[in-house]
């Protein structure tokens, strides 16, 4: 294993861990911890951010450029995402919306699907060159 890959993958535990234990707290109401858990959860979405960041420099790529394609990628990403969030609460949290929920939820998947042509981009393979 590379060590960007090792460091990346201990960065990624401990952020992901620190925002998945942020909103537990902050939507287990048993808990009673709400505050805490948006101050946690905002430290995992930290930590991942700078772990990108990491990776991206121990990769030697360039930093991202902000245009107004990067944000409207980003701004793309969070409701799709949001969309999908929506899908499963709607499943998990309200009653008699299970069937609502699932197509939400499948509607978010799709728009999170098309992100990564938008991302990465497509490449026709019927263009093969022999040599």
């Amino acid at each position: 294993m590379e060590k960007k890959n090792f460091i990346t993958l201990v960065m990624s535990v401990v952020g992901g861990m620190l925002f998945s234990l942020g909103m537990c707290m902050c939507l287990v109401s048993e808990w009673n911890m709400f505050n805490s858990g948006v101050v946690v959860g905002a430290i995992g979405a930290v930590e991942l951010l700078i772990t990108w960041m990491v990776y991206r420099k121990m990769s030697g790529k360039q930093a991202v450029k902000l245009n107004a394609k990067t944000v409207g990628k980003v701004i793309y990403g969070i409701f799709s995402a949001l969309v999908f969030g929506v899908g499963m609460c709607m499943v998990m949290a309200f009653e008699g919306m299970m069937i609502q929920g699932i197509i939400v939820g499948i509607v978010g998947i799709v728009l999170l699907l098309c992100l990564v042509p938008m991302c990465v981009g497509l490449k026709d393979s019927s263009k093969e060159v022999t040599e």
